[in-house]
């Protein structure tokens, strides 16, 4: 099976930076230790074993013990997946929220932009860290709220990302000539 012309080019371009192939193997095998690598997890990893406590890295326990006789290699397995979870899910909220408003404020300009985009750095003049430990704090404690808190604060890059690529784009010559034939918004 042949691939389309287009999709060919952009693999065989991918393919020849060797960079973003390694780049490219080292994010798969992330991945596929998060989605696979419970399963191969030889302990518990929440159980404590008091019989365990601070062991060195060995045959039984590949990467040790901590403080309180768990095993570090099945917890790195399973926290995997929440480090790849929280990772996917922050992004996502910011491009569902971040990416919209920076629509509007590119494209329709005045108030509306400026309202948002007012809004905006006054809410990147506050520290990324302070912000998201007051919103976490505010939410509660817990993964789920580390992460929309997480989200949330990186809304405010996409804002702006986004504005600025519909502000530049809305000036080229193809959309002023689609306007001057009476083409619609």
């Amino acid at each position: 099976v042949a691939l389309p012309k287009k999709r060919s080019r952009v693999l065989a371009k991918f393919l020849k930076n060797k960079s973003a192939v390694l780049g490219g193997a080292i994010v798969l095998f992330f991945v596929l230790v998060a989605l696979i690598g419970p399963y191969f997890a030889p302990f518990d990893p929440i159980k404590p074993s008091f019989t365990s406590i601070r062991k060195a890295p060995s045959a039984l326990f590949w990467f040790g013990t901590d403080e309180l006789g768990r095993d570090l290699l099945s917890r790195m397995l399973w926290g995997a997946r929440a480090s790849i979870m929280a990772g996917v899910v922050s992004v996502t909220i910011a491009i569902v929220l971040g990416v919209p408003f920076g629509l509007v404020a590119g494209y329709f300009g005045g108030w509306i932009d400026a309202v948002i985009s007012r809004a905006t750095d006054a809410m990147l003049a506050i520290p990324f860290l302070i912000f998201a430990i007051a919103l976490a704090a505010f939410l509660g404690p817990s993964l789920g709220n580390a992460i929309i808190a997480i989200g949330v604060n990186t809304t405010l890059i996409f804002v702006l990302l986004t504005r600025g690529q519909v502000m530049s784009v809305k000036v080229e010559d193809y959309v002023e000539a689609a306007r001057a034939v009476g083409n619609p918004h």
